[in-house]
This record gives C-alpha cells, structure tokens and sequence, in this order.
C-alpha cells in the first residue's frame, strides 16, 4: 500500500499557527496568545505571526470574531480539522494490548482501546472508524478492517503441557501468545527458543494459532539470540545454493577489453578510510593538484552492477535482502562474502573496477565542473577511522598533506551544509567489546570526529550532485525514472506539540521559517549536549520528523536541505545504490527512462527492509546493554534520570547508555507523585524532587535478560 504524503502549508510556522486554531477550534486567541504560545517573545515574530493570521483569515481559515480575536471559521471545521469517519493507517500496538494508528496521511496518531484492536497487530495496514472527538481529547477510534497483515510469524519460547502450547514472544508489540497443538510442535521441547508461524486466529479465540517452523536453540546462547533477532524481522540466516553457485561463478579477473572502456585512476593517488573491523569497502577518494592551484577529487564507488545483473538467482535475493545488517557481534551482507568482502571491495593494492564521480573544486570547496562513468582504481593505502583522525590532529603522518587537503574541503562542505538549514541530528552508538563467547565486557560511545566527517562529505556530495544530474532538467522536461533519497518535512501537529514540550523544560525552537527551524534545532541539540534530558529530547525530536525513504517521487530532503538526494555510494550493502548505479549506467548511455512503477515497487520494499534492518540492529544494541549488567547486580553506577512515567523514573547510567526503572514502590523514603507537566516525582512529606536530567547514582536491583528489562534503586 503506498503510502500518502501530507500536502505542504507554507511553511512550518503557518501550519503550526493552523494547527494551534484546529486543535481547539472553539477557542478564541489574540495574536500574542498564539505567539507566547509559540515561544515568540520579540516583536518581530509577534508581527510576523499576525501576518500570518492575517493570510489564514484572506484564505478563509480564520475568523475575527471581535476585534483582535482570532477563533477557526466553522465553516472550515471538517475539512481543517481533518475529521472523517474512516482512516487508514499502520498499528502501533503497545504489549498492554492496546494500541496507536499512524495515519496514512499524516496527522496524530489515533488511540484504540484493548477491546477496539480486535485481531489486528503491530505494523499491520488497518482500516479505523473514528469516534466523535471530545474536547481536550485524543483522536479515538475501532479497527474495523484489517488491510494488510505485514508480519505472520513471531521468535519465543516455548512452554509446553501435556495437550498443548503457548509461545510466549520476545516482541514487545506482541501482547498475546501463540497457541501451538500438539501436533504442530515439529519436535521442539519445552523452554526451547522457537520460530512460530501463525496460521489461523478462529474470531472467538483470544490468542492465535500457529505451528513451530524453526528450532532456533537455547534461550541465553549469544548465538541462538542474534539468530532470534534475525528471524524475528525475517532476514535469512544465508544464502540459498543457488544463490552461492551464482556467486562462485564470478571471475576475479579483470579483462583488457573492460579496462579499455574505463578512465583509468590506478596511477592516481587514491585511500580508503573505514571502521577497523571492516571487510566491505564501499569507497574511495582520490586527490590530484591541479597546476591552476584547483584540486580533482574523485569519489569512487565498488561496480557491484558489472558482477550482479538483473534476473539472476544473486540479483534476485540482493533484491529480498535489500540491506545488509549489522548486529552487535555479526553482519548478515546483502550480497555473498566472495563479493562483499572480496570481488567488489575496494583493498589497496589491488585494481577494482569502481564507478565514480569526478569534481573539480578550488579551495572555497565550490564544485567547477564534474563527471560521472565507470572507472578502475588502485587504493594507495587503507586507513581506519581512528589513523585518519591521528593525522589530522598531528598534522604528521604517511600522506598527511592530502589527508589535511580533503580534511579541509570536507570541513568548509559541511559548514556551508549547515548554513543553508542542514540539521544535524545527534545520534549515540554504542559498541561493545565481547569475549569469545560473545559476551560484552566493555561497553563505550563510539565518537564521531573529523575523519568520519571527511568520508560523510564526500559521500553527500556524490549522492547530491549524481541525484541532481538525473533531476534537474533545464528544458522542463520530466526527469528520467530515478531512485531519490527523500525526507518529507515536519508533520504541523507533531511539531507544535514538540514546541510546547520544549517550553516546559526551557527551550524553545523558532519555527517562523524552515532555515530558521533548522538553525533553532541545531542550536537546540548543541544546549542540551551532555545533559540529563538530552536522549529524550533528541528522540522526541527525531519523532517530529518525516522517516527518510526511497522513492521514484522527488520531494527533496528536508534533513539535509538538499533539493536533489540519491543513495550511489554503498552498493554493497544498499540495493537502492545498486539501482541508481543502474540507472546512471542506462542514462549516460542515452538510454530512455526506465518503467517508473516497478522501481517504485523496489523502493517500497527497500524502504521497508531498512526499517527492519535498523530495528534488530537496536534490538541486538538492547540485548548486549542488559546482558553486560547481568554479572554486575548489586553494584553502583553514575547515571542520569532520562524520564518520568506512571510506574516510576528511568535512569540512563553514564557507562553503558543502558536505560533502566527506578520503580515508585523502591523509593522506600516517601511517597512520590507524578508531576507529569514539569518531568519531576515529589516526595509528598519531605518535598524532595527527582527531575529530568538530575544526576543520580543507582544500584543495579534487577536484571531480566527474557524482558531485557533492568530495574534500579536510588543509592543516597
């Protein structure tokens, strides 16, 4: 089912301003209540949202009811407030039973109580009959069709009796059990971790039935759990023969005739930068002085299209697979080891056909003119992040002048990136030393730094400018097919509600224009750096936003503030790439367009995999951050409190990123209430206060690795 895209108001500030009339349409404002509203404390925004008022009122939105006060045209209700009897849109379910609807078509999400799911579960595509709206009420509704079910099998642990089954299901989103007969047990035993497929859901029955297709192993084995984690987003654990004898077929050779048709770069001086661990060199850069004192640049990109060609068994389950995973401890490669790690990937010291994108930029880092074709390299020397950065800070080092070269490009590209509204969204990763067995015993954040900034550079640049090759047509004409990275901007309702919840904490965010957003969101993100508060705003924040996607549709990337954004860079790992190579390949050869519906079809299905990917990736993340507590109950760690809830404080602890609860019946000094407004609990008798971001130092109580759940108490 594609999914709709929200029209677009003017701009963030007119629809947050429309949203704030259509949320409490019987409501009158003047306009400095809508602007302190709005964080708006100058009079400059004041005016500027009276001008938009006064706009809304032109076009009919708005009515003076008296003078200087503002309330939504009734006539406009329905259509403004979006009301309808039905709406599409994808289940949320919560583990409690009940659940959230997403709307298709943007907008809040829709609350459906326990008894109103009926059979439908998490991500499934539904049908929902809204009820009438309450004042200072959610959106409500019943789902009353389901659409599509988009996942019919579940990883859990079997617990079996003399007749029958259960399997109890490490999802989260799953808040019933399978029944499983006897007979469809396919030999597990009891307290085995299994894979369940779920057959049939009679309309009386509570739960649903479903046979055991898998035995995965025991519950607490790092390999049976990683595999879990897999099979439970149903990303194969390898490949098929077929596709394996596809792969073996592969020549490593290199011919005379194909090196003919290629530019040649294997004279020119070319690095790979990469994570230490890393086999799957995607990239490289090459760096020659020009006489004129300009600099060529040349990104080059592994050719994995000359080895996988459409309509093989290989091609075929790239396709399936979409994406490589990257687990804690392991990575499932889109494509074979023989070529991920072999044939395509870019080691030094060995020619590898590449397909590239040239610039000729001065020292301003401003691209002069630019080529794109296929090519062969020869990578000089191979780097790791952490050598790169050594030599940009020493200034010293094997081929330290063209390091600093590219070091200072990238960082003037990155500059100019944020100038024109990139927001640079903050994002932790955390990484884990194990031991043999794969056990954690070391946990860090992996930093971020200038060497990682060179390579993530370089990779917009030839993602933008290869997207704007193919999108930009001086003629008028309609763009060829192509495959666009795109990211849809804020949804209005969801970012004024983010508005309002800065403003209790203190912050706020200028929306009175989307550069101005984007400055305010990166102004925000550099405040709140290092403080108790900082992983929950910024996860509410990256929840205000549109997810990225692929499609045949260019709508631009709002993150990035690129008009024209493409994925060419990772071929070995994105199928998307793989495409748009494709692509490029057919239009640089005067190719007509390809047939737009069936890559839009492979964008949905890309688009979809990724999402999965990034989610058992958190979910191996999770697993290794409550399995590294596991030897450790009873000890003290510094941490910071993270959240506020009904059931108690959540603690992020400082060494691991672990979040864990401090229950309200474990805080045995007083009895604590929720102040649910200002993101605190207070001791009724002695006042004390715990509030989002204090620092604490918690004791490690309980630690349930079947839940992956950790529970803490206070240490004074």
């Amino acid at each position: 089912m594609k999914k709709k895209r929200t029209k677009r108001p003017l701009n963030a500030l007119t629809g947050i301003i429309l949203s704030i009339f259509t949320e409490n349409p019987f409501k009158a404002y003047n306009y400095k209540q809508v602007g302190h509203l709005l964080g708006v404390k100058d009079k400059a925004g004041r005016d500027l949202v009276l001008k938009i008022i006064d706009e809304l009122i032109e076009k009919g939105n708005l009515n003076e009811i008296r003078r200087g006060k503002y309330m939504l045209n009734p006539e406009k209700l329905e259509e403004l407030t979006n009301i309808k009897k039905y709406i599409t849109g994808t289940v949320d379910m919560k583990n409690t039973g009940k659940a959230y609807v997403i709307p298709d078509d943007g907008g809040d999400d829709i609350y459906i109580a326990p008894n109103n799911v009926g059979h439908a579960l998490h991500d499934d595509i539904v049908k929902v009959f809204m009820f009438p709206k309450r004042k200072s009420h959610k959106n409500e509704g019943q789902i009353v069709e389901i659409l599509e079910r988009t996942k019919d099998t579940y990883v859990g642990v079997l617990e079996l009796s003399k007749n029958f089954g259960f399997v109890i299901t490490d999802s989260h989103n799953m808040p019933y059990d399978i029944f499983v007969p006897k007979s469809k047990t396919g030999g597990a035993v009891n307290g085995q971790k299994v894979l369940v497929k779920i057959s049939e859901w009679p309309e009386q029955s509570n739960n649903p039935f479903g046979e055991i297709i898998e035995i995965l192993g025991k519950p607490g084995d790092n390999d049976v759990e990683m595999k879990s984690i897999l099979a439970d987003y149903s990303f194969p654990l390898s490949f098929p023969p077929e596709v394996e004898k596809d792969a073996d077929k592969i020549s490593t050779e290199i011919s005379s005739s194909e090196i003919k048709k290629r530019k040649d770069f294997r004279n020119t001086w070319t690095l790979t930068i990469d994570p230490l661990d890393a086999k799957d060199f995607d990239d490289a850069i090459s760096l020659i002085k020009l006489e004129n004192g300009n600099y060529e640049v040349g990104v080059h990109i592994a050719d994995v299209s000359h080895y996988v060609t459409p309509g093989t068994a290989l091609d075929n389950e790239a396709l399936k697979r979409a994406t490589s995973v990257y687990l804690v401890d392991r990575v499932i490669p889109m494509l074979p080891e023989v070529l991920s790690n072999q044939v395509c990937s870019l080691r030094p010291n060995e020619d590898k056909l590449t397909f590239s994108a040239v610039f000729t930029m001065n020292n301003k880092a401003e691209v002069l003119d630019q080529w794109f074709g296929k090519t062969i390299i020869n990578s000089d020397r191979r780097f790791t992040y952490e050598e790169a950065q050594e030599i940009i800070e020493s200034g010293t080092g094997e081929y330290s002048d063209e390091i600093s070269i590219l070091n200072a490009l990238a960082t003037i590209l990155r500059e100019k990136r944020f100038k024109k509204g990139s927001i640079n969204f903050n994002s932790e990763e955390v990484k884990f030393k194990l031991d043999e067995k794969g056990k954690p015993i070391e946990t860090y954040v992996k930093e971020q730094k200038e060497a990682n900034h060179l390579i993530e550079e370089f990779m917009l640049l030839a993602n933008k400018k290869v997207a704007e090759f193919i999108g930009v047509q001086k003629d008028k004409k309609t763009p060829k097919t192509f495959v666009y990275r795109i990211h849809d901007e804020p949804n209005p309702e969801k970012l004024n509600t983010f508005v309002q919840f800065l403003k209790k904490l203190g912050y706020s965010l200028n929306v009175s224009s989307r550069q101005t957003l984007a400055s305010s969101y990166n102004n925000l993100f550099k405040r709140i750096s290092g403080k108790g508060e900082e992983h929950m705003i910024e996860t509410i924040a990256v929840r205000t936003m549109a997810k990225a996607e692929y499609s045949t549709d260019n709508i631009g990337h709002y993150g990035l503030a690129f008009p024209y954004y493409s994925h060419f860079t990772s071929p070995i790992r994105r199928y998307p790439d793989l495409m748009v190579h494709r692509l490029l390949e057919r239009y640089l050869a005067g190719g007509k367009s390809a047939g737009k519906d069936a890559y839009e079809e492979m964008c949905k299905h890309s688009s979809e995999m990724e999402r999965r990917a990034t989610q058992a990736e958190r979910d191996s993340v999770k697993y290794k951050q409550v399995e590294f507590l596991l030897d450790k109950k009873g000890k003290v760690f510094d941490g910071v409190i993270s959240g506020v809830s009904k059931w108690g404080i959540f603690v992020q602890l400082i060494i691991s990123k672990s979040e864990g609860l401090i229950r309200f019946n474990d805080l045995k000094d007083d009895f604590y209430y929720l102040d649910e407004d200002n993101y605190r609990i207070i001791g009724r008798q002695s006042g004390n206060m715990f509030r989002l971001g204090d620092k604490v130092n918690v004791l490690v109580k309980d630690v349930d690795m079947e839940k992956r759940q950790l529970d803490f108490v206070i240490v004074d």
